[in-house]
């Protein structure tokens, strides 16, 4: 009878052993022989021939890792673990313009191939690295098209109407998927990694179609829902100017725009909001009014600035004579700006020593005057003001107003009530007609 090895070798059953005799007076005991022929045979036998290594199943299509084995100008060989090296060409590479083998590969780099002919025209095996990455990045395209994963990939050619983007392959961004608004120079873009979304993926057209322009909507949403759970009115917040127009600036809050009117940039009058501030600057702005329904945030800029009415007494006493600017021209008499944000009224009374039927007899807009201060009223923002009392060249007080003929002094028997009281009362008006025109 015979035993099978490991191997499954036949080997030869060793004899069964005689019960040894009871020894005896003077008997020795006779040692085994030693058997050497059989071990070297179960040695042997436990060595499986060269045939008998199996060689890896290949087939056409397959994806197999591999070592590269040699680098050459116009192909590699890699190692599958075949009987012999498969070969990569040059157009399966995977090459970008310009570039040589060594410039990407090296020996013992292990790389994926794809398994193009088991015996090819050299009657090797021919290989492919480019399908290979083909292949797998079809796959993560495929997975991410699924789940809505962003993918961040470099942007490697600007073509017309949009972008190339490799993500693996040749990936295609329309011009208006890549910002949120309108890209007039779209080059900016080339060599520069770029976020995506797969939004339509063909393998049987080799289309991939991506867009930036739904993640950042996204994103814009997820930010505009937090700042406005976050808003508050009275609430200091940074800004950014996204826009001008002749009535304000829209300032960003963070994903939320408000309306920073001309009205509230600044405490003292405003032609244009160019004049105080530019597009993309970060400003800090107040929150004036809320509205979440209609989705309308009202700023102001200038409450978060100093403001100038709180040190008006102690700049401008009364009976301070002081110098101002003309910036304006009414009916009833001329306002003066003492600084910015601070104006005075002149009342038509109190612009010249005679009686003046016109402000633009005496004054005129962007005129630097002087004027004494005869009344301050901070909490009604309010200062009435003097020409005629003010201390002043002879020369500054015009004869029959601008280009007019030069008139005597008038008589000051010829006073009225009006001339006497009008400061007080026309200031009153112009104040509410101020205020009526704020609340509209």
């Amino acid at each position: 009878m015979s035993d099978l090895n490991e191997t499954g070798t036949s080997v030869p059953a060793e004899p069964e052993k005689e019960p040894a005799a009871e020894a005896g007076p003077g008997a020795q005991d006779a040692p085994a022989a030693p058997q050497p022929a059989q071990h070297e045979e179960a040695a042997e036998a436990a060595v499986p021939a060269p045939e008998a290594i199996e060689l890896p199943k290949l087939r056409p299509g397959q994806i197999v890792q591999g070592t590269i084995t040699q680098v050459n100008d116009d192909h590699i060989m890699v190692d599958v673990g075949y009987k012999s090296d498969g070969i990569v060409p040059l157009q399966e590479l995977n090459l970008a313009p310009g570039q040589a083998p060594a410039d990407v590969f090296k020996p013992g780099q292990r790389i994926p191939v794809m398994v193009r002919s088991i015996e090819g025209q050299e009657g090797g095996l021919e290989l492919s690295y480019r399908r290979a990455v083909e292949h797998a990045a079809w796959e993560r395209l495929r997975r991410a098209y699924e789940t809505g994963e962003v993918i961040t990939a470099p942007v490697v050619e600007e073509v017309k109407g949009g972008l190339v983007v490799d993500v693996g392959l040749r990936g295609f961004m329309p011009a208006s998927h890549v910002e949120l608004g309108y890209v007039n120079d779209l080059s900016v873009y080339v060599g520069q990694p770029i976020r995506a979304r797969v939004i339509e993926l063909d393998r049987g057209k080799n289309r991939v179609i991506l867009s930036q322009k739904v993640v950042l909507e996204e994103e814009r949403e997820r930010l505009r829902e937090k700042t406005w759970s976050e808003l508050q009115e009275g609430q200091v917040r940074r800004g950014v100017v996204k826009g001008l127009t002749d009535f304000g600036a829209f300032v960003d809050l963070g994903g939320v725009d408000g309306l920073l009117h001309v009205s509230e940039m600044a405490w003292g009058r405003v032609n244009h909001p160019s004049d105080v501030v530019n597009v993309g600057d970060e400003i800090d702005v107040k929150i004036l009014r809320l509205d979440r329904e209609k989705g309308r945030i009202s700023l102001g800029l200038k409450q978060v600035l100093p403001d100038p009415w709180t040190t008006v007494e102690k700049k401008y006493p009364v009976g301070s004579v002081v110098e101002g600017t003309v910036m304006r021209l009414a009916p009833f008499g001329a306002f003066v700006q003492l600084e910015p944000g601070v104006e005075g009224l002149v009342h038509i009374s109190q612009l010249a020593d005679w009686h003046v039927n016109d402000p633009a007899e005496v004054v005129r807009e962007g005129q630097a005057v002087r004027v004494k201060v005869l009344r301050v009223s901070p909490e009604e923002r309010r200062i009435s003001l003097s020409i005629k009392e003010a201390e002043r060249p002879e020369s500054f007080r015009p004869r029959g107003g601008f280009g007019g003929a030069p008139r005597s002094r008038p008589e000051r028997d010829n006073l009225t009530l009006g001339d006497v009281f009008g400061s007080l009362l026309e200031e009153t008006r112009e104040r509410l007609v101020e205020e009526e025109r704020e609340n509209r």
